[in-house]
Order: structure tokens, then C-alpha cells, then sequence
């Protein structure tokens, strides 16, 4: 790897880990710890070589057995997310090797298969002999901190993610991310009197290292950190129990670690770190969920040395932060037969509609839905009474004397796929917050009253406000389902209706946080965890501006979750965190927010522009139809070799751009469809209108215009 390269990935990691809020009134930066280890052995492979012989109609879990017998001779399993894309007719097996009887956490191959054929492969699997380093892990917390001063801090000062505007403020991240959390790491090391007993087997001692480096709040951090052995003490921890019944060790239960607002779930795991060669070595490591007020991390903590953090994934995104120079049963069975359920209640909403940016774009006007009932096919008020979190909202008929339905109608913004909410506290507690009442006809009609130049407190159109974001990010996952993001793929549902996948996992979307000003940010943990999805006020214009009324900025962080999820497999949200995989993702939400918003002629379409009070939004450049117009958005793969801008948005809005050009060149020569929403299928299972090409018998449907096959493409 060049030294160039290593600077670049250096500093993506580091900007993976920080978005600072931009305005002097805003209530806190998102502390946001993010770094790994990028393999070196990886490989990803398009034609394999190793071709067992099967007929179309085998199983591919079978086809997956015979490809990895030859390819490798370590104990795997294959991992449950595992499934068939019913949209496509591939079928993405998820393989996680095993050594020891462990899990190795970063060791993974990924097989697409249909017609008894691998198309392609991805492989992240240790290659060298399986023992465990017991020392003190070769990468940590210590050493990607160590990489950032040896670069120095003041080389990230030009990054667009980053809102700097003095040494004083890059000083302030190096100490808030690195000095100050290590300092407090080392007075913990003195104050744990009793780390030459340590247990191996007690993930506790880990749990609280790893919660005094992440500990936003420093003078926190460093009480922590003083009293170690009486805050260790305080805790407690339950073993879990093998196939047997006998206690194992290697998995636990953490309580009463400060700052966790759950339990802390910890198992033992291999992860691979850096060794001689080029090559990798295991370390044995405690991973940890830990969910914190504005934060989600999937820490790994060596066993060995609890004071050592060799990675961490948080699974929070945030939105890009402009810069202060403005550059920047019956129904189950119904539905297994691919059959929409025909009886949801329809809801109105007062809404800037679909494809719709922003206030300034459009005017409010009235809206139907459910709009598609095979992704909601009882509608977007509707829960199972078994998936109903407790403390829910009255649901119709609650207080009547026959309350025994199975599915509960909702008359506020609750529902399958969403609960949408106010949070003016900021805090983790959503489900008694405030949420409009659509009565009985789910009529939701609010208006929005703000005119520039007039102070108008946000709270006072917060109705609208949760509305308009219930009906978005409701219209995102209706989309995205018919494109493949549905149960089986990992989506977001309290209730998977039996179609596969894991229940439980409505995304939470509160608008007016109150936990900061100008940014949003989506939390993606694995398939059957609640999504979450946090709105703010945006303090740039008078009145202050309403971040849930942009569509771009919700759609680019709904589609973290789809992203995330998709990418490693509905169990692994680990994926698009640092480095270029991150800017991926970032891409990929500013490319679905810029075609969900796009028209049939010619425009240029800016990231936040509205919220953030400035033209040009908060990206380098808009995207636009006139799409090799170099003067409007001149990104190229090569800008990504200016010295700043090897970063998680700068390689985003590349990413972003390439795939704009091509879906601009596809519009071109297959033309443009008015809807990305495919048709309701006829009584017999046909589509009607031409928004497909004719079906050949065995494959999948293609969708006949540039811009919906560009989608198709690009969620495959």
C-alpha cells in the first residue's frame, strides 16, 4: 500500500468517526467513535474459477457447500440472514468462518447464486494458522489515534464534513476523540487495582474501558475512570447457557454499565489485526452492543487487555454539515401467495407529496395511502397485537368489551413500518412523545403557517411536521420493498407478516430532536433491532427551519438503513463505516434522495439546501441532468485524488455522481418513467401498462425505463 493511500485511508477513518455541528448555538457535537482494520487478504470475485456442476433447479445452500469444500478447509457456518431475492431470483448465502468453536467477526464470504451457478464472491476469510495472539492487539484505539498525529490534525482541515474553522477547533476533536479519552483510559489502568486478577471470562472490565473512551462527556469519562473498581462493582453480568443448559462464558449480559441505556450484550469473537507480511493474525475479543443516547456501537475489545479497543462500528450516520463558506392465519397465507391484501384503511395526509424537496419547491397538498399494498398490505396504522411495543398509543377499540384482534388499528402516526413522533428532549424515550391524531378517517391535515422573516416556534407546526415525516420515510419503504429491500432482505417492520426476515424493527423517526441543531442521523442495527432516525431544527434562516420537511436529507438517511443492511446481509451492519465503503453509502443515499426527486427535464438538484439556508446545499456541487455539464458538477473518480479529498462525504459525492451519470446515459437510451413505483399486479398475477419488459419464463421482471432499471440495478 502506497503512502499516500495509507494517509487517505488514515484520514477517512478519522472522518468516519466526527460531523460537527456548524453553528456556535447548537447544543453538542456528536461524539462518534469509528475505526478498524482494512484487510489486506480480502478479495472480491466476479468470475470464480471453482464452478461445481448443478442443475438450476438445486439448492443453493447445496451449490454453497460443494463451492466452499475446495475453496477452504475452516469450520464455517452459514449464517440465518441468508436468502433468495424474489425480485431477482439470486440468492445471497452469508458465510461466517469459525475457529476454535468462536466466531471470527471480520471473516466472511458472501456467495451469489442462481440457476445452481455462483455469479460472485466476496472473501474476508483468515488464511493463516489458526492460533491467538494472548499480547496486547497490534491495532487499537492507541495506534489509530497514534496514525492521526503522526498525519497531524491540521491536514483534515479542508474536508467538507468537517466544520473547523480555526486550529483551536481541530485541537478540540484531536482532544475530545484521542488525548482526552486515552488520558482517561491510563488513570483507569492506575485505578484498577485489580487487573492482575483479571477474570477472562468477565467482559465487564472491558464493557468499562470501552464506555470511558466513548463517554461524550470527558469530566464523565474521568470519574469513570477514578473510580473504576467501584463502578465495576456496581455492575453486574449473566453468563449464558449452551445447547446443554451448562453455563458458557463466551456470551454475556452487562448491567448497569454508566452511560448504556440497555443491557450490554457481549459474546467472544476472533477479529483478525495486522501482522508481518501483509498478512493477518486473530486476536480474541469481547463485542459489545452498547447503545447510547447518540450513539450505537459494536465495540471489539481485546480479552487479553480490556484497556485495548481494537475496532469499533457505530451504527449511526450522520447527514453532511454545510460549511460556515457555504461550500460544502389467512392474511399470512394471502400473502405468501403474493397476494396484496385489498382491506387497509386508506389515510389522508396534508403533505408536500412525493418527489417534492422542500416548502420552497412545492405547496402542501393532499395525499392518499397506503401507496402500495404489497410492501403494506394492512396499511401504515396497523401493528399485531404480539409486535405491539408496550406503552403504545390507544389503538380502535381498545377500551371496548370484545378487544381480541389480532391487528390493531392506529389512528396516530404508529404503525408496521414507522413511528414517527416528536423528541423535544432529545432523549432515548420515544413512545409517549407526541404524535398527531388522524381520528377515526386517519385524517392528517395540519397546516404549516411559516412565512420567511416571521419568528414562529417550530414546536408550533411540530403536527405537521411528524406527519410529513411518518408519510416519507412510509413512501421509502413501499418503494424500496418493491425493488427487493423487503422482510427477507432485512427491512424495517414491527411485523415481517411470515414473509421472512426478523420482526420487531419498525424504524423510530423523531423529528425536532432535541438532542442538536443542523444534522440527521439513522441508526442501522442488524435485522429484528428498531431503526433510528432523528430530525433536527436547522438554526440557519429565520424562522428556524424544519429538517423533517426536506425530503433529500430524509430519503439520503432512510436509505442508511437499506445500505447497511443489504451490503453485509440483514445480520451485519458493520460494513459502510470508514473509508471508501463509507462513502459509499453516503453516494448511495444522495443518489436514491436525487432520483426519488428527479423530473423528466433538465435540473439540478442540490443536497439540503433548504434546511441549510444555502443554494448550493451542503455538498461541493448539485447534482443535474445535464450531466457531463463539467461546469455545473465537474467529479470525476480523479477529484478523489486532491489531498483532502479522500474523504467519507468527498467520496460520497463521487460515488454519488458516477452513479447519476450512468443512470442520466440509461434515461438516455431507454427512457424515463414518471413513477419509480411498479404497478399493483392483476388478479392474475400480471402487471399491467409498460412499466416492465415483456417477462421471459424462469427470470426475473426488468423494469423497461432508464431511470426505474437504474434503481433495480443499483439496489441489487
Amino acid at each position: 500500500m502506497s503512502k499516500l493511500l495509507q494517509i487517505r485511508l488514515l484520514r477517512a477513518a478519522a472522518l468516519a468517526s466526527i460531523a460537527f455541528l456548524p453553528t456556535a448555538t447548537a447544543h453538542h457535537a456528536r461524539k462518534s467513535l469509528g475505526f478498524g482494520f482494512s484487510h489486506p487478504t480480502s478479495d472480491y470475485v466476479t468470475e470464480p474459477q471453482i464452478a461445481p456442476s448443478f442443475a438450476a433447479q438445486a439448492d443453493p445452500l447445496d451449490v454453497a457447500h460443494a463451492f466452499l469444500q475446495p475453496y477452504t478447509d475452516s469450520d464455517y457456518f452459514i449464517r440465518k440472514d441468508s436468502y433468495t431475492d424474489t425480485n431477482t431470483g439470486v440468492t445471497h448465502v452469508y458465510v461466517r468462518q469459525r475457529i476454535h468453536g468462536l466466531e471470527v467477526a471480520d471473516g466472511d464470504i458472501n456467495l451469489n447464486i442462481r440457476d445452481g451457478r455462483v455469479l460472485s464472491f466476496g472473501d474476508s476469510f483468515f488464511r493463516g494458522p489458526p492460533s491467538s495472539s494472548s499480547t496486547r492487539p497490534s491495532t487499537s484505539h492507541a495506534t489509530y489515534c497514534g496514525g492521526i498525529g503522526n498525519v497531524h490534525v491540521a491536514s483534515l482541515a479542508g474536508d467538507a464534513q468537517f466544520v473547523l474553522a480555526d486550529n483551536n477547533a481541530r485541537r478540540h476533536w484531536y482532544d475530545l476523540h484521542c488525548a482526552r479519552p486515552l488520558a482517561a483510559v491510563q488513570e483507569a489502568v492506575g485505578a484498577d487495582l485489580l487487573k492482575h486478577k483479571h477474570d477472562t471470562r468477565d467482559p465487564r472490565r472491558a464493557a468499562l474501558y470501552f464506555m470511558i473512551t466513548a463517554q461524550p462527556d470527558s469530566s464523565v469519562a474521568q470519574d469513570l475512570a477514578r473510580s473504576f473498581d467501584a463502578t465495576l462493582d456496581r455492575m453486574s453480568v449473566v453468563y449464558g447457557h449452551d445447547p446443554t443448559g451448562n453455563p458458557d462464558h463466551s456470551s454475556a449480559t452487562i448491567s448497569g454499565l454508566p452511560g448504556a441505556l440497555n443491557p450490554v450484550a457481549a459474546r467472544q469473537v476472533y477479529v483478525q489485526t495486522p501482522a508481518s507480511g501483509n498478512q493477518t493474525e486473530l486476536h480474541l475479543t469481547w463485542r459489545l452492543e452498547v447503545e447510547m443516547s447518540d450513539n450505537w456501537y459494536e465495540a471489539y475489545v481485546s480479552v487479553s487487555d480490556p484497556s485495548a479497543i481494537v475496532s469499533v462500528v457505530d451504527w449511526a450516520s450522520d447527514s453532511p454539515m454545510p460549511r460556515p463558506d457555504g461550500n460544502m392465519n389467512a392474511l399470512e397465507a394471502k400473502l405468501a401467495l403474493g397476494q396484496p391484501e385489498g382491506n387497509a384503511k386508506s389515510g389522508s395526509y396534508y403533505v408536500w407529496r412525493w418527489g417534492v424537496d422542500n416548502p420552497a419547491s412545492g405547496n402542501l397538498t393532499v395525499q392518499y395511502a397506503p401507496h402500495d399494498m404489497i410492501a403494506s398490505p394492512l396499511g401504515w396504522h396497523t401493528v399485531s397485537r404480539a409486535n405491539n411495543p408496550a406503552g403504545s398509543p390507544d389503538w380502535k377499540g381498545k377500551h371496548s368489551g370484545d378487544d381480541k384482534a389480532k391487528y390493531l388499528n392506529f389512528t396516530t402516526t404508529w404503525g408496521n413500518n414507522v413511528f414517527a413522533q416528536e423528541n423535544w428532549e432529545g432523549l432515548g424515550n420515544w413512545i409517549s412523545n407526541k404524535r398527531p391524531d388522524g381520528g377515526e378517517s386517519l385524517r392528517f391535515h395540519f397546516e404549516y403557517g411559516v412565512m420567511d422573516g416571521f419568528e414562529k416556534d417550530p414546536k408550533e407546526h411540530v403536527n405537521l411536521s411528524v406527519t410529513q415525516l411518518f408519510y416519507t420515510a412510509n413512501m421509502v419503504h413501499d418503494l424500496y420493498y418493491r425493488y427487493g429491500f423487503n422482510e427477507s432482505a432485512g427491512n424495517f417492520q414491527q411485523d415481517n407478516y411470515g414473509r421472512g426476515g426478523r420482526d420487531n424493527d419498525a424504524i423510530i423517526a423523531n423529528t425536532q430532536d432535541g438532542s442538536g441543531f443542523n444534522n440527521a442521523n439513522f441508526f442501522t442495527p442488524p435485522d429484528g433491532q428498531n431503526g433510528r432516525c432523528r430530525m433536527y431544527i436547522w438554526n440557519t434562516a429565520t424562522p428556524y427551519r424544519d429538517g423533517a420537511l426536506e425530503a433529500g436529507i430524509l430519503i439520503h438517511e432512510l436509505t442508511h438503513g437499506l445500505s447497511g443492511r443489504l451490503t453485509g446481509g440483514p445480520a451485519n451492519s458493520g460494513c459502510l463505516v470508514w473509508g471508501e465503503s463509507g462513502g459509499m453509502s453516503e453516494g448511495w443515499g444522495d443518489f436514491f434522495a436525487t432520483t426519488i426527486r428527479s423530473t423528466r427535464g433538465s435540473d439540478t438538484f442540490p443536497m439540503g439546501d433548504w434546511a441549510s439556508n444555502q443554494p448550493e446545499g451542503v455538498r461541493g456541487y448539485p447534482y443535474s441532468t445535464a450531466s457531463l455539464d463539467i461546469s455545473i458538477n465537474p467529479s470525476t473518480y480523479e477529484t478523489l485524488d486532491g489531498p483532502d479529498n479522500w474523504t467519507l462525504h468527498a467520496v460520497g459525492e463521487v460515488w454519488a455522481e458516477i452513479l447519476w451519470v450512468v443512470s442520466q446515459r440509461m434515461v438516455r437510451k431507454h427512457g424515463y418513467s414518471p413513477t419509480l413505483f411498479p404497478p399493483q399486479p392483476l388478479d392474475d398475477g400480471t402487471f399491467p401498462g409498460d412499466f416492465y419488459r415483456p417477462r421471459v419464463q424462469g427470470k426475473p421482471l426488468v423494469p423497461k425505463h432508464g431511470n426505474t432499471l437504474m434503481v433495480q440495478l443499483v439496489i441489487l
